[in-house]
């Protein structure tokens, strides 16, 4: 059966062609149609039900796609993530890039690298322990001009799993098994590879503020949320021309509590864009070090007022940026968000983590295919897809919907389906089977009459 892609998703993909042998390209064609297609679970079958090719090629063909065929996702990623910087982030422009972790939840002893995971997803504290697979995921944070959010696009994943053993027990590093922090700083060096020459603003949540990010290149900076118990040291300071090696560290700061009820500490009043709302905060800047960045690495930590808080403080930032103003750091922070949308969607609506493979290296590139056929959903549509109308159609389906003024991951989805569908109805495609169909009819009828 022949495979009928559209032309303009067929064009993107084809930019990916370098990432296969020619016969496993084939199979990654018909893989992102089902992904794309199938409304109902998206398992390794059910992909292939997607691309209505059951029956048509042996479902152990899909099966060694993930588990068996030679492809890498890192390497897909990467050409993926080199194709959003192209298209979407102007020449010049800093690569804004979140990173964040999820769970994936599994049914299943034998499927390769589940553990019992904290889900703080859970409704109740009582099933707040889930047992699946903790993905790590890099995603490049971008603005389109259809849309007034962030949109996130991973492009790079590492299954995590929990240390083992002695490890376990001593706290100390398993070196098979690292820690999530360790795991993002390891996809940022890929990532900083692939893009020579583009400055990286990597954003993340309190988890991933760690010594993980010591020694990083100057064109790469980490802002990130920083815990209320953070030890923080004023400046080295000037060297006093006597005997012995000067100090590297400054004396140490109050905790950051204090420091927001210091009434030394000096306040600036500034208007931020954040959430998709416009704020004006008072601020606190303070220039220091911190121990886990070691005495080389200035950061600069931003309090935001809050006197309402019984830490005086609404929120306390840390970033290794020192060139922007604090009222841009805490827009690039609030640009983390889209990662947890992200994560939302792929689970609800495109279907990650429905597939059940067991084996360890289907378990390990099933889920980064899902997310990058979600990412090339996204780039399709922001290149060829959108239309100024689709929004104004969404409503008369829906007309509760009053608010909604921005095209969704579901209605990119959609457009990308129908586009699908009527490539494989169109009529050019239809005529020629259509009228071998019928010669197959009158030579049939004639065989029986004669």
């Amino acid at each position: 059966m022949l495979l009928h892609v559209p032309v303009s998703l067929d064009g993107l993909l084809s930019l990916l062609a370098g990432c296969f042998t020619q016969p496993t390209f084939q199979t990654f064609r018909a893989m992102v149609l089902g992904q794309v297609s199938q409304t109902g679970r998206r398992t390794v079958c059910g992909m292939l039900v997607g691309a209505r090719l059951s029956g048509v090629w042996e479902h152990s063909r899909a099966h060694r796609f993930f588990s068996r065929a030679r492809w890498q996702p890192d390497q897909l990623g990467l050409v993926l993530a080199a194709l959003i910087v192209e298209r979407f982030i102007a020449e010049g422009e800093p690569v804004t890039v979140a990173v964040d972790d999820t769970l994936l939840q599994r049914w299943g002893r034998r499927v390769w690298g589940c553990f019992y995971h904290h889900d703080a997803t859970a409704n109740s504290e009582k099933a707040a322990v889930a047992w699946g697979n903790n993905w790590v995921v890099v995603g490049i944070c971008i603005r389109l001009a259809f849309l007034e959010r962030t949109v996130c696009l991973p492009v790079l994943f590492r299954l995590w799993r929990p240390r083992r053993g002695e490890y376990a027990k001593i706290d100390k590093p398993d070196p098979e098994r690292p820690g999530k922090p360790v795991m993002a700083r390891e996809m940022i060096a890929l990532l900083a590879a692939r893009l020579p020459g583009r400055r990286i603003d990597l954003v993340g949540d309190a988890a991933y503020a760690t010594e993980a990010w010591r020694g990083l290149p100057a064109r790469v900076t980490v802002t990130s949320r920083l815990r209320s118990n953070a030890a923080i040291y004023a400046p080295a300071p000037e060297r006093t021309g006597k005997r012995g090696r000067p100090r590297k560290w400054g004396a140490r700061l109050g905790k950051l509590s204090e420091i927001a009820a210091d009434t030394a500490t000096q306040w600036t009043e500034q208007t931020v864009r954040r959430y998709g709302n416009t704020e004006t905060l008072m601020l606190a800047v303070i220039d220091c070090l911190w121990e886990p960045l070691g005495p080389d690495t200035p950061v600069r930590v931003i309090l935001v007022r809050d006197e309402t808080k019984p830490a005086g403080y609404q929120l306390a930032l840390i970033t290794t940026d020192l060139t922007s103003t604090p009222a841009q750091i805490i827009e690039r922070y609030s640009d983390r968000w889209a990662i947890e949308v992200c994560f939302e969607e792929a689970k609800h609506q495109a279907g990650v983590g429905d597939a059940e493979n067991r084996t360890e290296k289907a378990v390990q590139r099933t889920v980064p295919f899902q997310f990058l056929t979600m990412t090339l959903t996204i780039c399709w549509y922001a290149l060829h897809g959108h239309h100024p109308d689709d929004v104004a159609e969404r409503r008369a389906v829906a007309p509760w919907y009053l608010s909604k003024t921005n095209p969704s991951f579901a209605d990119m989805l959609a457009k990308l389906r129908r586009t699908i569908i009527a490539d494989q109805y169109s009529p050019g495609r239809l005529r020629a089977p259509y009228q071998q169909k019928i010669s197959e009819i009158q030579q049939a009828w004639a065989a029986m009459i004669g």
